[in-house]
């Protein structure tokens, strides 16, 4: 009797853990098709002369037991200082048994998370708090007036047919304006209001003024402890983080996969689904100018719902063809700079490098920019930077579509108008710039609105397919933080496992309470 096999689309965190959890737990053999040369997917850590960028930020941080514990059994925890704790003079509770940083390559670090707005020229906590800096830097008008608007939004709730009415009813029309408004619209190149509601729900369905306050007033009496079970996700405090990047797990992650027999195949790109009988019978590929047909037992999707519709062919009905077809995406660039130092000085209690501001990144809320977030590689990990003590190292990242005029830019003319950014807003001096590279990825982020109003149908049909499952953010068509993707690809398995015909509990991550950050 020959041994079953599951073929994979796509090395990033869901089809990674799906291969990982079939030579775990069951006798399928896997192979994973990636279309990149990379591990990873969005998740992958790229470097370049010495520095090392993650695209998009990515804290390691779940309310799910099972994949923090996958993370730490993988790379555990840091047992003794890293590099700048110990230029510092600082000393992190020792895990007793845990790696040292400086003598282990595969240690997962414990990094104080700080993200904070920048809006006229000045810093704001994010999420917004009434701090008594937040009112000085806000005046005395724009505060009366936030706080008047949240109390109206707190009585008068407003029906939430778009993001727009989503965040009023949490924060007030003020504070939405002030905050919210142009950065949503930096990110997904339209006014919230245009924007589904399901997107809230989805990222930040528990967060609201009124608990970001709570939290704020009950920090000094809760205990510190990494899995922060009773804060809301986008509050938590620390989280953490491979040593080399996010892309040093996910390598870490592939080796596994390789030793325990799984194949993993780069610069294979997957071409044509070929189905029948409401099954899918064979998965074709390119590589390397040679065409080749892998038939299976299972399949797992984490590619593009857009082009794994397109791949089937005409067997796919019109109706559902034109909403795969057109649901949209936004696409992503990050600018890496490395520069001697930052105009920025840090007004924190906390201890710096150099007096570098201890933020893991920046949103940046000004409006005469078109830079949506910074990010401070120094504060994800001290082994991001190739010279930590004598540069910063930054990430500018920028929102746009495939195509548009900033994806179509030169590199030279991108990188340029990045650095006036920033010089504008008073974060950098041109002249302090050492060294910069441009980064572009296609169908970064899975966007909430046109035909994915219609995406059940979609999903139905897909769902007809009784040995395909679809997993992570794109292959769901779902803005998926890292440990729910890998919750799809756990749920799949589990399915293929006990044999279960629906594909509901791997659809229902990231909607049910249960994986809410509310939760």
């Amino acid at each position: 009797m020959s041994k079953k096999t599951a073929t994979i689309i796509g090395a990033g965190p869901a089809g990674l853990t799906a291969a990982y959890k079939l030579l775990t737990e069951t006798d399928i053999t896997p192979i994973i098709l990636e279309e990149t040369n990379e591990i990873g997917g969005i998740s992958r850590t790229v470097v370049y002369n010495g520095n090392r960028m993650d695209i998009g930020g990515h804290r390691f941080f779940s309310k799910n037991d099972d994949v923090m514990k996958f993370w730490t059994d993988l790379m555990p925890i840091q047992g003794h200082p890293a590099k700048d704790d110990k230029i510092l003079g600082r000393e992190k509770p020792l895990i007793p048994g845990g790696p040292d940083p400086e003598t282990e390559d595969r240690v997962m670090l414990v990094r104080n998370r700080v993200s904070r707005i920048y809006y006229l020229r000045k810093f704001f906590d994010y999420p917004i708090s009434l701090k008594v800096q937040t009112i000085a830097n806000l005046g005395f008008g724009r505060t009366i007036k936030a706080g008047f608007g949240y109390m109206w939004s707190a009585v008068f709730k407003k029906e939430e047919k778009s993001l727009r009415e989503f965040m009023i009813n949490r924060f007030g029309s003020p504070l939405y304006k002030m905050f919210f408004e142009d950065y949503t619209t930096k990110v997904w190149g339209r006014s919230p209001e245009n924007i589904s509601a399901a997107w809230g729900a989805q990222r930040i369905k528990g967060l609201s003024l009124s608990k970001a306050i709570f939290s704020m007033l009950k920090k000094p009496f809760m205990k510190k402890d990494i899995s922060q079970k009773n804060v809301e996700t986008t509050l938590i405090e620390q989280f953490i983080y491979p040593k080399k990047g996010p892309g040093q797990l996910w390598e870490t992650l592939a080796d596994e996969v390789k030793k325990l027999g799984g194949e993993i195949r780069l610069n294979t790109k997957v071409t044509e689904i070929k189905t029948a009988d409401g099954k899918v019978e064979s998965i074709i590929a390119e590589s390397e100018g040679e065409k080749l047909e892998f038939i299976s037992d299972y399949y797992f999707s984490s590619m593009p719902i857009k082009d794994l519709i397109e791949g089937m062919g005409e067997s796919v009905p019109e109706n559902v063809r034109q909403i795969a077809v057109e649901l949209p995406y936004r696409d992503f660039i990050t600018v890496g700079l490395l520069v001697n130092k930052l105009k920025l000085k840090n007004q924190t209690k906390m201890k710096t490098i150099g007096n570098l501001v201890p933020d893991c990144w920046i949103y940046i809320q000004e409006r005469d920019v078109k830079i949506g977030r910074l990010q401070i590689f120094n504060n994800w990990s001290p082994y991001m930077v190739n010279d930590l003590e004598n540069t910063v190292w930054l990430g500018l990242e920028y929102f746009c579509n495939e195509g548009d005029e900033m994806w179509e830019m030169p590199d030279k003319d991108f990188i340029e108008m990045a650095i006036g950014e920033l010089e504008k807003i008073g974060i950098i001096d041109k002249e302090d710039v050492l060294d910069a590279n441009r980064l572009k990825v296609k169908k970064a982020y899975p966007a909430y609105f046109g035909t994915y109003s219609q995406f059940d149908e979609v999903r139905k049909y897909l769902d007809t397919f009784e040995n395909l499952y679809c997993i992570g953010r794109n292959g769901q068509h779902r803005y998926n933080n890292m440990d729910h993707s890998m919750l799809t690809a756990i749920e799949a398995v589990k399915a293929v496992k006990q044999g279960i015909k629906t594909k509901d509990t791997i659809w229902d991550v990231n909607t049910e309470e249960s994986y809410h950050e509310e939760k």
